[in-house]
């Protein structure tokens, strides 16, 4: 009889592919990576995903998952060496460990050179000035002094952290010399472990974010321009297509975002977010990934967010991005004060039985996103905000136990 100690380990997968077909391999668990695996099912494609834990949103779905850290170039190697196709649910993932797979020959999508310009600040504002888009005003600073000679007296000015930053983490608004203080005296700024930006404080219209695809035979394709919703660093809803906007203007932000795409050399979706000011469109944000933006294409588009990721990184045809319905919402669902979120699917599907949950399999903490519901519109119900409305209320029943809770 052997021991269950000398027992050999698990394999670290379970999935496998038929031969013919290529394995897309996700690095990250997160959320991203648990939609897109069902996207994978629709297609017939292998998916795995590399995951820190098998408690991760994806890890719980994918039958491909495999255990093992990002930041470690073994357990890169390893994970990439049954894929055909290396992708990300974040940009975490160190550069020189990209360069290095990329050396190894493995097909990293989208590769080192383009996801340096979302994981430096930086550098994406300089590349991005350089290509003519227009941005909100910046510089690099360091010392208390140079934030000040930013301002020339005119506050709140916004600092960024160079790299790492996600989902409102290390931006701060200062509204005084006093404030942009409080950051720099952190500790990691201190050690120069953080780099810091100083930017303008855009006082805008409202946000906008356009999602576009891009294959390795340079076909693009531009979803509808949306309108997002943010509170304290976080995306609350997003309305497609963002309501009001002028058609010129839609065009001129859908165009903005494939030639972006194009001239960083982006394979699959790309992500760039927006602030509508009177003078024009500025761009805050780049992600070169899946986005929460984007969610309410799983209903409201022709092809979803995550089919069309993995047609463009397989270098399939792309999909059409066209609206499936005259108007859809999103509005994420926070964690709350209980965990007991099932309990209140009753209600929320009887009271609209139109709107589409869709939870993450995370444990709820207060403010955390753990899911998102998704309402479309039809004919006789095409004003977005009816739509937004009931989107609100089915997100804050499932997180409050009431419709009006914020």
């Amino acid at each position: 009889m052997t021991d269950s100690a000398d027992a050999p380990p698990p394999p670290r997968s379970a999935n496998v592919a038929p031969p013919s077909v290529p394995v897309v391999g996700m690095v990250g668990g997160g959320q991203l990576a648990r939609m897109t695996s069902q996207a994978a099912i629709g297609l017939g494609v292998g998916f795995r995903v590399l995951a820190g834990s098998a408690a991760e949103s994806a890890a719980q779905v994918s039958a491909g998952t495999w255990l093992g850290d990002y930041r470690s170039l073994a357990d890169l190697r390893d994970f990439a060496a049954g894929c055909d196709v290396l992708t990300f649910d974040h940009e975490h993932v160190p550069g020189p460990h990209l360069a290095a797979l990329e050396q190894d020959s493995v097909q990293v999508r989208p590769g080192a050179a383009a996801l340096r310009f979302t994981q430096d600040k930086l550098e994406m504002r300089e590349r991005l000035t350089g290509l003519g888009a227009a941005c909100p005003r910046f510089a690099p600073v360091r010392a208390i002094a140079e934030v000040e000679e930013f301002a020339a007296g005119s506050w709140p000015v916004v600092l960024k952290a160079v790299s790492g930053g996600y989902d409102g983490k290390g931006v701060w608004v200062c509204d005084s010399a006093a404030d942009a203080a409080d950051v720099l005296a952190h500790g990691a700024v201190l050690a120069g472990e953080v780099g810091l930006i100083a930017e303008e404080y855009v006082a805008f219209d409202r946000e906008l974010a356009v999602l576009a695809a891009r294959s390795p035979h340079r076909q693009g394709a531009v979803y509808p321009v949306m309108q997002t919703v943010q509170r304290d660093g976080i995306c609350r809803e997003v309305i497609a297509p963002a309501p009001g906007l002028a058609p010129g203007r839609a065009a001129q932000a859908q165009e903005l975002a494939l030639r972006i795409a194009a001239e960083l050399g982006v394979t699959g979706l790309l992500a760039v977010e927006m602030f509508e000011t009177p003078a024009g469109l500025l761009v805050n944000e780049l992600a070169m990934r899946l986005h929460n933006c984007g969610h309410w294409t799983i209903e409201g588009a022709r092809t979803s967010q995550f089919e069309q990721h993995l047609r463009a990184v397989l270098d399939l045809p792309l999909g059409s991005p066209a609206l499936a319905a005259p108007v859809a919402v999103m509005a994420n669902v926070l964690g709350g004060d209980d965990e007991d979120v099932y309990d209140r699917y009753i209600h929320v599907m009887a009271a609209d039985p139109a709107v589409k949950v869709h939870m993450y399999g995370k444990p709820v903490r207060p403010g955390r996103k753990i899911g998102h519901v998704t309402v479309t519109g039809d004919a006789n119900h095409r004003d977005p905000a009816e739509l937004a409305d009931r989107a609100r209320r089915a997100a804050s029943y499932l997180r409050w136990g009431k419709e009006h809770g914020e």
